[in-house]
């Protein structure tokens, strides 16, 4: 029995790009479950958010933009990021009436008939003239990969696994990462553990004074060129450099911010350098980011050479019908909410110049 269901898009994630792109397609007119169909495999609103450690408190959230037609307001800033976001994208499904269908899994987006694409989950399947992604980056985290690593005796660790710093108390730890998550995670660790190093494979650099709108475009339109050429993206944090605010000036007065280059193996007992220095460590923390998580759309044969998916604004330049927004240069939170709208209003020319001319 074909169980395959036809809407005119499918929408696969329900995060910041996600919920943006249904607001925008139910504002056009397309109406939720007839037109368009929103698939979250998570358990509930929030996107990553949800999964974000409880010590990630709001107040700390660098730049979280809210989603197009309603503002987050009034949030504690002493209350977890997972709980703020949560109740917040909860709210904001309900407000607009988006219907979002979880925990869904998609499996694969494949060619179908009549021009349309083919998407099969865990929920059966959806006929659609047009899909956006929007499935960020947290199910992806990437683990670099040392000789040695697999010898290590003590507890390896990603930032997608981290649940606070309590964990770590009495603890030498090791953190690998020059990016906000690395900074944050040595900032909370410092004071339980028995000793912390910070690792990276490049010198961090400190931004100082406000990132401002002019800045902010620099840093997208690097990551955008990347995208354009088929390179895979880089976030948009990696290349703005580290806030130097409050916390992060502690940390380097201190010394917990002193940093190590990268370290060339793992041993049994922690990390050594080819000059003969060493580290002992009960724990490595890689706080090394996520790769872009679109595997499921491997049977379109979209990624280039370089190893990336070229994009256009938000169109998948070797496929019209699909657009990828979080992606890239819209990893942002603010970034999500422009691709989001972008993204429909190409889908709106796409499907208009594909309905069939009245004789």
């Amino acid at each position: 029995m074909n169980n395959t269901r036809e809407v005119e898009v499918v929408v696969i994630g329900a995060g910041q790009a996600g919920l943006a792109a249904a607001y925008h397609l139910r504002r056009t007119g397309f109406e939720p479950e007839r037109d368009f169909v929103v698939l979250d495999h998570s358990p509930g609103p929030g996107g990553a958010w949800q999964f974000r450690w409880p010590s990630l408190t709001y107040g700390k959230v660098h730049g979280m933009h809210a989603l197009p037609g309603m503002e987050l307001t009034g949030a504690d800033p002493a209350r977890p990021s997972a709980e703020v976001v949560s109740g917040y994208f909860a709210t904001y499904e309900r407000t607009f009436g988006l219907r979002v269908l979880r925990p869904v899994d998609v499996r694969a987006v494949r060619e179908g008939t009549d021009g349309r694409l083919l998407v099969e989950t865990s929920a059966g399947s959806w006929s659609t003239r047009a899909l956006i992604n929007a499935t960020g980056t947290w199910d992806r985290p990437f683990w670099p990969r040392y000789p040695g690593q697999e010898t290590f005796r003590g507890r390896q660790l990603h930032t997608a696994q981290y649940a606070g710093p309590e964990e770590f108390a009495g603890r030498r730890v090791i953190v690998v990462g020059g990016g906000a998550s690395g900074t944050q995670h040595l900032l909370e660790i410092a004071p339980y553990a028995a000793a912390t190093t910070w690792v990276t494979r490049r010198p961090p650099v400190f931004r100082e004074g406000p990132f401002d709108e002019e800045a902010g475009r620099a840093a997208v339109a690097l990551v955008e060129e990347r995208v354009r050429q088929g390179l895979p993206p880089k976030s948009v944090v990696s290349v703005t450099g580290l806030p130097l605010n409050d916390a992060i000036r502690a940390g380097l007065e201190s010394g917990v911010l002193d940093r190590r280059p990268m370290f060339d193996r793992v041993t049994p007992e922690g990390v050594e350098w080819n000059d003969g220095r060493r580290v002992t460590a009960d724990v490595i923390l890689w706080a090394t980011g996520f790769r872009a998580a679109i595997d499921h759309l491997r049977p379109l044969r979209l990624r280039e050479p370089g190893g990336g998916i070229r994009v256009e604004g938000t169109r998948a330049v070797a496929d019209p019908r699909v657009h990828l927004v979080g992606y890239g240069p819209s990893a942002s939170t603010i970034g999500a909410n422009r691709a989001g709208r972008a993204a429909v209003r190409d889908i709106r020319r796409l499907l208009a110049e594909e309905e069939p001319v009245a004789a």
